[in-house]
């Protein structure tokens, strides 16, 4: 399904000044993104997978290199403009929710749109929609301190599809999930991949998660070891089936 490039990187490099030392994060990478395409980034600490996903979803600038977005290079815009892009272009989903705990879940999903200037009405209307394409809408008054981890991270992923960007963004999705739970996440992600056609670059340590992504990038000491399609991906939704009787009730 992948068609035009959603994400063009060229010889990105990125480096910390650390005092007197100089910490190399990223030392070259080159990339190549189609739309549609679910990516999964692998990596162990200190490899820069998290560098890399900074400068993907425009939290940082390289210190080398050129990052094409759709299109756009937007590795020379300024503060500004790069929070333009985040909010109106990319979701972004993490490990452990970043839900504010003193607002209901509504607002929590409406939180994009409060940023983006939208008026109330539209605001409720689409938010509620994101909550019900998360089979959600019933928790829209809770607060996310009564919900389980795979409902926070559902509301977590209906507030990155508020905006209804090109790209999500999913650093560790499953990291604070039990495993049932988080073949749960998955088949969210992989509906929102299938259905809306979103590109997904996802950062995950867990093989069996990113055995859910149709292609696999090892990154290790700042550079890109290995590039490979994975030529059968797993299925959430199949492998839930299987086990019905441990799925976690959320309606």
């Amino acid at each position: 399904m992948a068609g035009k490039t959603a994400i063009v990187l060229e010889n990105i490099k990125k480096v910390y000044s650390m005092g007197e030392t100089q910490v190399f994060a990223l030392k070259g990478i080159s990339l190549t993104i189609r739309e549609g395409e679910m990516v999964a980034v692998m990596g162990p600490s200190g490899s820069g997978k998290s560098t890399l996903l900074n400068i993907l979803g425009c939290l940082d600038r390289p210190t080398g290199g050129t990052y094409y977005l759709g299109g756009e290079d937007v590795s020379r815009l300024n503060k500004n403009q790069l929070a333009l892009v985040r909010n109106k272009r990319i979701g972004f989903v993490f490990q452990n929710f970043n839900l504010l705990g003193r607002f209901p879940v509504l607002a929590n999903v409406q939180l994009p749109l409060v940023y983006a200037g939208v008026g109330k009405k539209e605001m409720a209307d689409r938010a509620k929609e994101a909550l019900d394409w998360v089979g959600l809408s019933k928790y829209a008054d809770h607060y996310p301190g009564q919900l389980s981890g795979g409902q926070q991270q559902r509301v977590a992923i209906a507030r990155a599809l508020v905006n209804n960007p090109s790209l999500i963004l999913a650093d560790e999705p499953t990291g604070a999930l039990d495993s049932r739970t988080s073949i749960e996440i998955i088949s969210v992600i992989q509906k929102l991949n299938i259905e809306k056609g979103i590109t997904v670059v996802m950062v995950t340590h867990e093989k069996d998660i990113a055995l859910y992504c149709r292609r696999l990038i090892n990154v290790k000491d700042g550079r890109v070891l290995g590039d490979t399609p994975v030529s059968n991906p797993r299925n959430a939704a199949e492998d839930l089936a299987a086990i019905p009787e441990e799925r976690e009730a959320l309606s």
